[in-house]
């Protein structure tokens, strides 16, 4: 498989796309610096940081992006090779974010709802889940896309798949007052563009889940978004929606990136709204292609309303956050034999695409056999205080 070009990998109007990132650079004190892009060149604005936390809060940041002020880390073309190398070479991409919390939304598509109660009914054999399907559908007899959370007609279809006993935990959050909303991965352990993202080695079915991404201050303000990775274990949360830690929150198994493009006059959260997510995966052993779209115009609940249901008087987030947002895209195309559906091999490479934000690309590894998660909070505290 070659490596993506430039013109796939970053927005479609990149002269005007404010974006920032992460690197790593060698040197003296090895370690993340904060970056942006210019003019082709990628640019050193860690002084304005100098965590992506801190610059996220800065209300000066478009500004502090535009000028650009900082040393020159080379072109963008040698960023994103290095960052593509089965042993990537110095400077490389990591996640966009730092010390922000990440959080992930579920089911805010019916098509995926539908998926996840699957999942729960078939106690994670896929071998169930096509006369499931077929069974869940007749039962429901509406288009669950069409049925507002929380509204006097979602309740009553709760009320009717009661009494015939085909409510479902999942049916509560996806058609419910209340967003799922969960911790995908601690601060610093999120994988970047190019990096092997990780299965568990227990699992036979799961899958990649392409979203948007968005970057939200301490005080609940979409800063901007970002493509997102949010590796599923389809058996594992199928047997029990209690070992959901365990199905989504494993080493490398949460992807994000390239760049957080910031929210402007020519990208804001409408831009957001209306973003179709492209998924394209290439198999290495066998040559199996799948490719799909996820419509963020189909989603339940509008991604304001998911930031609120995150943060405020509830809860807070000193750090900021960044937010999943779901994605319609459950793949059920069969892959290893007929009813099967499909799994993730190793090898398989995974792209994430939208024209706003570029292509966020990532093989399939094992999560017990990728390098493990070591750089964490303590010692980026001490990379920042040697600097």
């Amino acid at each position: 498989m070659q490596p993506l070009s430039l013109i796939d990998t970053l927005p479609t109007d990149m002269d005007n796309a404010l974006l920032v990132g992460r690197v790593w650079l060698d040197g003296a004190h090895p370690g993340p610096a904060l970056v942006t892009v210019n003019e082709g060149n990628i640019i050193d604005i860690t002084e304005f940081g100098p965590t992506m936390a801190d610059l996220l809060e800065r209300d000066d940041v478009l500004e502090v992006v535009r000028r650009a002020e900082g040393a020159s880390l080379g072109s963008i073309e040698t960023l994103l090779a290095n960052s593509q190398q089965a042993q990537p070479q110095v400077p490389y991409l990591l996640a966009p974010c730092d010390v922000q919390a990440v959080k992930a939304c579920g089911v805010t598509f019916a098509v995926s709802l539908l998926e996840r109660v699957i999942e729960e009914q078939a106690g994670g054999d896929p071998a169930k889940a096509v006369a499931l399907r077929d069974d869940l559908q007749a039962l429901i007899g509406t288009d669950l896309s069409k049925i507002a959370p929380g509204s006097e007609e979602a309740m009553a279809l709760k009320t009717a798949l009661q009494a015939r006993g085909g409510w479902s935990q999942y049916m509560e959050v996806g058609i419910g007052p209340d967003a799922e909303v969960f911790t995908k991965a601690q601060p610093l352990s999120s994988v970047g563009f190019g990096a092997s993202v990780g299965l568990h080695a227990s699992s036979q079915w799961n899958n990649p889940e392409p979203e948007i991404v968005l970057a939200v201050d301490s005080r609940g303000q979409v800063r901007g978004a970002t493509l997102g990775n949010d590796v599923n274990l389809r058996d594992v949360e199928g047997r029990s929606a209690l070992l959901l830690g365990k199905a989504k929150d494993n080493n490398a198994s949460c992807s994000i990136g390239p760049f957080i493009r910031l929210f402007d006059d020519h990208f804001t959260i409408d831009s957001v709204r209306n973003c179709q997510v492209a998924l394209r995966i290439e198999g290495e052993d066998d040559d199996f292609l799948l490719q799909g779209e996820s419509d963020m115009r189909e989603i339940s609940r509008d991604p304001l309303d998911l930031v609120s249901q995150t943060i405020g008087e509830h809860h807070q987030y000193p750090d900021g956050f960044m937010l999943f947002l779901g994605t319609m895209f459950s793949p059920i195309k069969d892959r290893d034999g007929k009813g099967q559906g499909f799994t993730h091999h190793l090898d398989d490479r995974v792209t994430i695409s939208t024209p706003a934000l570029g292509s966020l690309v990532n093989p399939v590894g094992r999560s017990d056999q990728l390098p493990p998660w070591t750089y964490g909070i303590r010692e980026l505290m001490r990379h920042l205080a040697r600097r």
